[in-house]
């Protein structure tokens, strides 16, 4: 009897320390079965076909599913397995014809930059590089730009096998070097052509404002790459202040203010405040000056009406007196 109380105690001891199936398991319902075995039908066709491109494109889905080891595990290996060197050799191959960067994602037809492809893999070092060829190719370009500089906003590094998280990923330092390297040699050009406007501002007061336009154009074209650069938009700013000066020194300041103070204003310089105090203190003079103009215009009239009523009077008073009325 004690026998076979021992035995059923061991019984149920094995049945509580065994593992639990869970009913709740999402991979369980219908709906993601289906799901699972379309996406291992979808890579046994992309492998049939031949078509690189539509193949990655497989791997990829057959990759960030959840479910589908649970129904064809051999495509879950094949695919993590596979990826890697499928996405770089396609990379290489869109990066021999120029498709640098794109912001579109991994697509079926073949027209995936070499950027997306090493992004897709995880190698956002090859990733960086491609696309930083991509600037290089067009400096002047400052959204792509801004885009490069960015580019480690939403990337993590691998998983750690040990604690499941992933570690944010952080470009290496030469990557933003060279980004700055473009970011100064833009800043430098503008700077440069901005000096050819800048001769007009001691023109007549068409060419001071075409040159104003321009010169400005430039400054604020610069101070945004400057951004990128030590030091920041300084110089810019600096410059812009240094022509306000130049416009003040004119000879016709009335006229030629307010090209300066849009300078000022830029440059973020005290001296606005002040050249709009002046505007502002010279159009109220100007004001009055004109009411006052227009009160002595108006009694010139009135005075001159009253004579002429006079004059009109005493001719009518002559006229009748000499027809005897």
């Amino acid at each position: 009897m004690r026998l076979m109380k021992l035995a059923g105690y061991a019984l149920i001891g094995v049945v509580l320390t065994a593992p639990v199936v869970h009913a709740d398991d999402p991979c369980l319902g219908d709906d993601e079965k289906k799901a699972a075995l379309a996406q291992s039908a979808a890579l046994q066709q992309a492998e049939q076909a031949g078509q690189p491109a539509a193949l990655f494109a497989a791997y990829m889905r057959v990759v960030t599913s959840d479910c589908i080891d649970h129904y064809d595990k051999n495509a879950a290996v094949k695919a993590k397995a596979n990826l890697p060197k499928l996405g770089r050799d396609l990379a290489k191959a869109a990066e021999a014809k120029g498709v640098l960067y794109s912001g579109e994602p991994v697509r079926v037809d073949g027209q995936t930059s070499a950027f997306r492809y090493f992004e897709a893999i995880g190698d956002h070092q090859e990733a960086n590089w491609v696309l930083l060829k991509a600037v290089q190719a067009k400096p002047d370009d400052l959204r792509l730009f801004e885009t490069a500089w960015n580019i480690d906003n939403g990337r993590y590094g691998p998983v750690d096998p040990n604690t499941g998280s992933r570690a944010s990923y952080s470009s290496p330092p030469a990557f933003q070097q060279e980004l700055r390297k473009v970011a100064s040699a833009n800043a430098d050009r503008l700077m440069k052509a901005e000096e050819k406007d800048a001769q007009g501002l001691a023109g007549n007061i068409g060419e001071l404002g075409k040159a104003t336009a321009q010169s400005l154009e430039k400054l604020r074209s610069a101070a945004l790459w400057m951004k990128y650069v030590p030091g920041g938009d300084k110089p810019a700013k600096d410059r812009a202040e240094l022509r306000g000066d130049t416009i003040m020194k004119r000879p016709d300041p009335t006229f030629t203010q307010g090209q300066a103070m849009m300078y000022y204003e830029f440059s973020g310089s005290t001296k606005a405040k002040d050249v709009a105090a002046q505007i502002k203190k010279k159009g109220e003079a100007s004001q009055r000056a004109m009411e006052k103009s227009g009160e002595s215009i108006k009694g010139m009239f009135s005075q001159k009406s009253e004579a002429e009523q006079k004059q009109f009077d005493k001719k009518k008073a002559d006229l009748e007196k000499e027809l005897g009325f």
